[in-house]
């Protein structure tokens, strides 16, 4: 690579430019005049317009006569040429827009009111600046090889809920934006509460962000899912905790929670994710940030009370940090007031706006009630999938009241997954009132089936009642 990028330089590169069209193609997602010499620049600037605008590159007269430079074609140019004009051309630019750059950011950095978010995105474009090499996949080269490289680096990654992962054609791959959305209290934080259990019993590291709760306060309900106990006599039990989770620590993957303060940025989680590779070693598969709606972007400066915008750069750049993490992410937001009735859920109903759907790759709505979850019941609605046809399907998930672990339902058992199982005496009580085929059958008809049962015992019992006090009758 070349030290100095002089006048003299310069003008060689634009002399290539204009002897080779083709060259200037494929240079042009990078081309920027401002990186040229102050005697260059309008030469630089004419290039780009006049290609722009007629789809071809000016020729050496019309150059002379509109910038006064005159820019000679070159004699001759081999492979060589192309290859060293590529790699330089690289090079130049590149060092061109860091040095301006870190000028400008320095500006900034004299503001009293500074944005470091802006001042980090300008390092960071002008880094990443390069020519397009890759070209991509060779669909019909190796389908085998391609199906099996997408499996192994990105391929599905079981939910833990075969239920869910049916609909989701196996599950959530790396890389990818999940968000679980509901209402206040509905269980967003329980479900990515258990999707980290459900991903550390499969041996996977993992981290929890929490914005809202505290880690103590997560650490014990995850305490309570891992052991089976129930949540109000983890203290009672605190022994018995302590030896189980440390049984279960031998087989599950590492685990981290940590509480960061309402609208820290996803500079602030990178750094974290960052930090925690460093002093410990451990590298995540799976990350769950609680949640997004408390976040604010990076990128932009956007009052917290404009949701749509904010939540659209929230969101893109959390789907960047799981693309840069390589990693399983799962997030959730807020339903708006209008969702609090409702059995359907649609975009309408997700706070902020539409922004945040339209970056995601699976967003979920949690449907539940108390009566729900005092039946052991949660409803999870498909509202956006991108690896499935599942939108707009529900699937039921088991939840149990007293550990808080969802699950998925047990078609072959006659009682509730993870409900209490009937004691022996039950059974004795049941064996000797004999069979009772009306109550067997009002036990296994839904609750609706039951209440009109009754309801039509209750009509005949009145119509009875009326026919009795007939005084036509009772003569």
């Amino acid at each position: 690579m070349l030290k100095d990028y002089n006048y003299d330089t310069q003008l060689i590169f634009l002399r290539m430019m204009v002897t080779n069209a083709e060259l200037y193609t494929r240079v042009m997602n990078i081309m920027n005049a401002s990186n040229f010499d102050k005697s260059l620049k309008p030469v630089a600037t004419f290039l780009i317009d006049y290609s722009k605008d007629f789809a071809i590159m000016p020729e050496r007269s019309q150059i002379k006569a509109v910038t006064g430079v005159d820019v000679e074609p070159m004699p001759e140019m081999s492979d060589k040429h192309t290859e060293w004009f590529l790699q330089e051309f690289e090079h130049f630019t590149k060092r061109q827009e860091i040095e301006r750059a870190i000028l400008k950011g320095a500006d900034l950095l004299e503001k009293t009111d500074k944005d470091f978010g802006v001042i980090e995105k300008l390092i960071k474009d002008a880094v990443q600046i390069s020519l397009q090499r890759d070209m991509g996949t060779d669909y019909f080269a190796d389908p085998k090889a391609r199906l099996l490289a997408l499996k192994s680096n990105n391929g599905q990654i079981s939910t833990g809920w075969p239920a869910l992962d049916d609909k989701l054609y196996g599950g959530f791959n790396r890389g990818e934006l999940q968000i679980f959305a509901g209402g206040s209290g509905s269980g967003k934080s329980l479900f990515m509460q258990n999707l980290s259990v459900n991903w550390l019993q499969k041996g996977l590291n993992g981290a929890y962000i929490t914005l809202e709760l505290n880690e103590g306060l997560c650490s014990m309900r995850i305490d309570s899912m891992m052991t089976d106990i129930n949540s109000r006599e983890i203290f009672k039990e605190i022994d018995n905790v302590e030896m189980k989770i440390k049984m279960i620590a031998k087989k599950a993957g590492k685990f981290r929670i940590k509480y960061l303060p309402a609208q820290s940025t996803v500079n602030d989680i990178r750094a974290y994710c960052k930090e925690l590779q460093i002093q410990t070693g451990i590298k995540l598969d799976f990350l769950c940030v609680d949640y997004l709606d408390l976040l604010m972007p990076v990128s932009v400066k956007v009052s917290p009370s404009d949701l749509f915008v904010k939540d659209k750069y929230v969101s893109e750049e959390l789907r960047n940090l799981a693309k840069e993490l390589n990693i399983l992410f799962v997030t959730a937001s807020q339903l708006n007031r209008a969702a609090v009735e409702e059995v359907e859920f649609d975009h309408s109903h997700i706070s902020g706006g539409i922004s945040k759907i339209n970056t995601a790759d699976n967003v979920f709505g949690i449907l539940t009630s108390r009566s729900m979850r005092e039946r052991g019941k949660y409803q999870v609605q498909l509202m956006k999938t991108r690896s499935s046809s599942g939108v707009g399907q529900k699937v039921e998930l088991d939840f149990d009241i007293n550990t808080l672990r969802i699950s998925d339902p047990n078609p072959d058992d006659g009682y509730r997954h993870n409900a209490p199982m009937p004691s022996a005496n039950d059974i004795m009580q049941k064996l000797k009132r004999g069979p009772s085929t009306e109550t067997y059958e009002s036990e296994k008809q839904p609750t609706n089936a039951r209440f009109e049962v009754k309801s039509a015992a209750l009509k005949g019992l009145i119509s009875s009642m009326k026919q009795n006090s007939d005084p036509k009758l009772s003569l």
